[in-house]
Formats: C-alpha cells, sequence, structure tokens
C-alpha cells in the first residue's frame, strides 16, 4: 500500500484526486491539505510515500516544497503551467500532470510510482484464502462511541460515505464511523467483493447481474467499469 497525500490550494482540485486515489486499491490516502505546511511536517516525519503536489500555492509553492522535502517522499507534480515541468524533473519528480487531469493520466503517472514502489501494477482481483485459513464469522466495527458486532452472513452489502460506511442487512442498516477500505479488509475476501469505488457485495446474495447493475434482494447496486473484469472473473473463473 502506497501512503499518499494530496496538497493543492483549491479544495475542488483535491476532491478530484482524492476521488481518484479511492479508485486505486494500492494507493492509501493519509492526508490532505490546501496548506503546504501542515503536509510538510507529515512528510518530515516520514508518514507518508508519496505527494500531489501542486505548483502555484500562496504560502509554499511545490518546487520549494521539494527542495526543503529533499527527497523523503516521491512527488507527482500538479498544476495548470506546463512551464514548470522542467523544474520539476530536476528535482526528480516522477511525473507532471497538467490540470485538467483525467483518471487515464492520473493513473499513468501512479503507474510510474507503482514501479518505484515495486507495486505490481495489476487490475483490482479478489485473492481466495487458503482452505486453512480460518474465516470468520462476524466482525466488530466502530459505531459511534462503542464496537457494534456484525454477523457476516447477515450483511448484504456495505456502501462507503467519505469516511464511514453504510452497513446493509436483511434487518437494519448500521453506520459505522470508519471508511470502505477499512472495511473490506475486514471481511473474508472470498465472500465479498469490491464492485464500485463506493459499493461492497456479499458475493452469496446476488439476486441478478444485468450489465452494469447489481441486484440484491431490492437493491440495485452499480459495478463500475474499473472493477468489472476482476469481479466478472470471481464469479465465472472461465469468463
Amino acid at each position: 500500500m502506497i501512503r499518499c497525500v494530496i496538497v493543492d490550494d483549491k479544495p475542488l482540485a483535491i476532491d478530484i484526486l482524492s476521488d481518484y486515489v479511492d479508485k486505486l486499491p494500492f494507493l492509501e490516502l493519509i492526508f490532505s491539505s490546501t496548506n503546504p505546511l501542515l503536509a510538510l511536517n507529515l512528510i518530515m516525519e516520514g508518514k507518508a510515500d508519496l505527494v500531489f503536489l501542486d505548483i502555484q500555492m500562496p504560502q509554499l509553492n511545490g518546487l520549494q516544497f521539494m527542495k526543503i522535502v529533499q527527497g523523503k517522499c516521491k512527488v507527482i507534480l500538479t498544476t495548470a503551467y506546463a512551464e514548470y515541468a522542467l523544474e520539476g524533473f530536476e528535482h526528480d519528480a516522477i511525473d507532471y500532470l497538467l490540470k485538467p487531469i483525467s483518471f487515464e493520466r492520473f493513473y499513468k503517472a501512479v503507474q510510474k510510482a507503482m514501479h518505484y514502489f515495486n507495486v505490481l501494477d495489476v487490475k483490482p482481483q479478489i485473492v481466495v484464502e487458503a482452505h486453512s485459513a480460518k474465516e470468520v464469522d462476524f466482525i466488530f466495527v466502530k459505531n459511534e462511541y462503542k464496537l457494534t458486532k456484525v454477523n457476516i452472513a447477515d450483511i448484504l452489502y456495505i456502501e462507503g460515505m467519505q469516511n464511514y460506511v453504510a452497513i446493509h442487512t436483511k434487518k437494519e442498516k448500521i453506520i459505522s464511523l470508519q471508511n470502505i477500505k477499512k472495511t473490506e479488509e475486514q471481511l473474508p475476501r472470498s465472500q465479498f467483493a469490491r464492485v464500485h469505488k463506493s459499493y461492497l457485495v456479499a458475493l452469496n446474495k446476488i439476486d441478478n447481474i444485468e450489465r452494469s447493475r447489481i441486484y440484491i434482494e431490492n437493491h440495485v447496486i452499480p459495478l463500475g467499469d474499473f472493477y468489472r473484469e476482476a469481479f466478472y472473473k470471481m464469479i465465472d473463473p472461465t469468463s
């Protein structure tokens, strides 16, 4: 897992990049800010591997930021100004993304970072646990000021909502104060599939699949393009 930081003085730019990061299971967004000084402290403490860094910022521009960091983390520069590209690469930037940034271009830049960190370039895939591994029957999730027990057999699907999730069961909807990546890590990998940046589904609860929709009882869950291939290979290995 590559620990990421996003620094940009435009909140909308942060939102776009955060959405892109969330689509890739090997990236983990640990911090984002419009204030480069806050991010600088975190990076100097060695808590981040990769920073998506804007160049034009009022307090400290991206090139000054890189000079201070001195290689303590890798950098992908993001800017609307092409003229800074050469200087950025002189400071060992992995890549240089011109705004507006498409997901395709973002992914190509991340591939370069993955090569540096020796992370395999793979589509999301389901790893079936070894037969000797013990499958759990329940999980505990954060719910307000307590931990709530959830029986895995009761889960229909899980919906991610920024920093919390809604766990849908036949009887109730449980709101948990943790993100969807953390919840996915708790679940048996052979029983659940990530089908969208915001959805996990219980495979044995699926009734029908139609184009880009998954039907579970009276619920309709979207099937994202990025997750489609791995999902179909899981439910039909011969496909």
